[in-house]
């Protein structure tokens, strides 16, 4: 994954008018069900994070793109939830991972609308959690706002951790 992440950073590095339209699928493919479980980006967008900085990439496009791609993954996790109820748990890969999905009723049932923002940052909790608010019909609009605002923190959260930790990095080697 790491070199996965470095290719795709030195790619944005190099071509940097893609930065937004490919933190956009990135935070797309982390929030969607099924996907995340395969192909976590996250480090990916740390990593882009990283050059926001160094490079001269405009943060705020970068931003909206990553928070606008996290709650269209989420918002198609939730309609599919809605859609399809019993007949996720069968399907591959979930089929592999049984208690995911009761983790995510538990989690949803208890904690409502702050679960999307809590799940958000939380590994397998992230795209499991939208899956099981659209079986458990969470109210539409309460999951909207909950899921909108949550991606743009996620995607802030993100992009200027990996900005700090390059930084962080520079202070570093001044030093030595």
């Amino acid at each position: 994954m790491e070199q996965y992440a470095h290719a795709l950073a030195e790619f944005v590095r190099a071509h940097q008018a893609w930065a937004a339209p490919i933190v956009f699928a990135l935070a797309f493919g982390e929030s969607l069900a099924f996907i995340s479980l395969l192909i976590p980006a996250w480090g990916a967008l740390v990593a882009i994070g990283a050059l926001i900085g160094a490079s001269g990439i405009s943060f705020y496009p970068v931003w909206i793109a990553g928070g606008l791609g996290a709650a269209l993954g989420d918002w198609v996790s939730y309609w599919f939830g809605y859609r399809y109820k019993e007949h996720v748990a069968q399907m591959w890969p979930l089929s592999r991972y049984p208690e995911l999905l009761p983790r995510g009723e538990a989690f949803v049932r208890s904690w409502g609308i702050p679960s999307i923002f809590i799940g958000r940052f939380f590994g397998p909790l992230r795209a499991s959690v939208p899956l099981a608010a659209g079986i458990f019909e969470m109210p539409y609009w309460s999951f909207q706002a909950a899921n909108f605002v949550s991606a743009l923190i996620w995607s802030a959260a993100l992009l200027l951790f990996g900005d700090v930790i390059a930084k962080v990095m520079e202070w570093i080697w001044r030093l030595l």
